[in-house]
């Protein structure tokens, strides 16, 4: 037996004196209602109602059941309310900054389909782990190795020119005794400013005699692509994140750098329905294929050696 809506049934009919009546008011139908009635006095052993052709009076232990009735009907309404305000409240959800506008707005858009508001918190790499950790958000993207990762996205390099070439060889940055001018850099945004992301270049950089000052790591994305807009810079992005801000993208020679991504619940709680919800959303967002496996390239590359001209663009 259904006690809440037994007890619903109950107190519509005492407050409006039949069962008609009171079945139409609790958004039943009259059999509906007797049956639930009779279950209830079933239940606690002893007849609720005087019964008439016209009325349904109250016995005196009904008359003693009833404000306990009342009570319960009264705290099922709040909790089902509770429920709803809690279901249509905001999931608020770290994110990283190199999703851009347009994917975070489609993001939002995708989630509202499936019933969920979001707020989103854009924020590096550290900051996020810092507010799962504080639960001041509901979760959070994290930075994690591939190997971790529940999305992983390739990454190369972009320039504001068109290279000319289809992968870019780091050791090409190497300056010459002859070069004049300054060194060019590779930027790296701060969210790869991140061990599993940084170390690997840091030593493909002292292996291939580049200058330490080569590989910067900005505090700010909007500067680093004004210093590659500039010059002849480049930046450390996806594919997509290069399309985004207008660059051209290529692989790189020597090796070939990941962002991975997972997604961590406030109190190490299991995230795994947040992703089954949301996890093609998120993908997309993230510029990774909707399975959580790596994103291809946008130019077709494929692994070629360094004769067939790939090459740094020159000056």
């Amino acid at each position: 037996m259904d006690l809440v809506a037994a007890s619903r049934a109950f107190v519509s009919v005492s407050e409006h004196g039949g069962f008609t009546a009171g079945a139409a008011a609790a958004g039943m139908s009259q059999p509906v209602a007797s049956r639930r009635v009779a279950a209830l006095e079933e239940h606690v052993g002893e007849q609720l109602f005087e019964r008439t052709s016209r009325r349904a009076v109250l016995t005196p232990f009904g008359r003693d059941l009833l404000p306990s009735a009342r009570a319960l009907v009264r705290a099922a309404d709040v909790l089902l309310h509770e429920a709803e305000t809690a279901r249509r409240r905001p999931w608020r959800i770290a994110v990283p900054a190199v999703c851009g506008t347009v994917a975070l707005a489609r993001l939002v858009a995708d989630a509202r389909a499936l019933g969920i508001a979001l707020d989103l918190r854009i924020a590096p790499p550290a900051e996020r782990q810092d507010l799962v950790r504080a639960r001041q958000v509901r979760a959070a993207v994290l930075a994690v190795p591939p190997d971790e990762a529940v999305w992983s996205v390739p990454l190369g390099v972009a320039t504001a020119a068109d290279p000319g070439v289809r992968r870019v060889w780091l050791e090409t940055l190497r300056v010459g005794r002859t070069d004049r001018g300054p060194a060019r850099k590779l930027w790296i945004q701060p969210e790869d400013d991140v061990p599993h992301v940084r170390d690997p270049l840091a030593r493909l950089r002292d292996a291939v005699g580049l200058r330490p000052a080569q590989f910067a790591a900005a505090t700010d994305l909007t500067d680093a692509v004004a210093e590659v807009l500039y010059g002849d810079d480049l930046l450390l992005c996806s594919p997509g994140q290069a399309a985004g801000l207008g660059l051209h993208w290529r692989p790189t020679g020597e090796l070939t750098p990941v962002r991975g991504f997972a997604l961590r619940a406030a109190d190490g709680g299991d995230p795994a329905g947040t992703v089954s919800r949301l996890g093609r959303a998120l993908a997309r967002c993230l510029g990774a294929d909707a399975d959580g496996t790596a994103a291809g390239t946008t130019d077709g590359t494929t692994d070629e050696g360094r004769e067939t001209g790939t090459c740094a663009p020159t000056r």
